[in-house]
This record gives structure tokens, C-alpha cells and sequence, in this order.
């Protein structure tokens, strides 16, 4: 019959086995979650810096006279003096 003091260290030997596994199990589950949360902002953060980049670029081109020009005929369908301007109607459909 085994001593009661093996059986006590073996009873230690055990919980600390226990105790190990489930810290590393907690502390797998947190990596995961952050990997996850990582990739999640890394996509964000290229989709913000593509944004950026776009309006940096319309800024750019609007800094421009011919943006300038662009911009006056499509929110204000205003025109040079010397063009003419056609308006399409449609026929109505009764």
C-alpha cells in the first residue's frame, strides 16, 4: 500500500498539472482573440488608409482649374460663356 505521503504528492503533482492546463487554455483563447482583433484592425486600417489616399487625390484634382471647372458643372450646372447647353427631356410614359 502506497505511503500517504506519495499519495499526497501525487495529489499535488495533479492539481498543479490541472492548474497549468487550464491557465494555458485561458491564456490560448486570449491569443486567439487577439489574432483575431489584429487582423480585424489591420483590415480597417487599410480600408482608412485607402479612403485617405482617395481624398487626398480629389482634393488634389479639385485644387486644379479643371477640377475647379469639373466641379462647377456637375453640382452647378454652370458653363463656359461660349457653350451651349442641351437639356434631354424625356417623353412621358402615358
Amino acid at each position: 500500500m502506497p505511503r500517504l505521503r506519495w499519495v499526497i504528492i501525487a495529489a499535488f503533482a495533479l492539481l498543479l498539472f490541472f492548474i497549468a492546463v487550464t491557465v494555458y487554455s485561458f491564456e490560448f483563447k486570449k491569443l486567439t482573440h487577439l489574432k483575431y482583433a489584429l487582423t480585424e484592425s489591420s483590415a480597417k486600417l487599410a480600408e482608412k488608409e485607402r479612403n485617405v489616399r482617395n481624398f487626398r487625390e480629389k482634393v488634389a484634382f479639385y485644387k486644379t482649374d479643371e477640377g475647379i471647372a469639373h466641379l462647377a458643372r456637375e453640382q452647378y450646372n454652370l458653363a463656359f460663356p461660349a457653350e451651349r447647353v442641351y437639356t434631354i427631356e424625356r417623353a412621358s410614359s402615358k
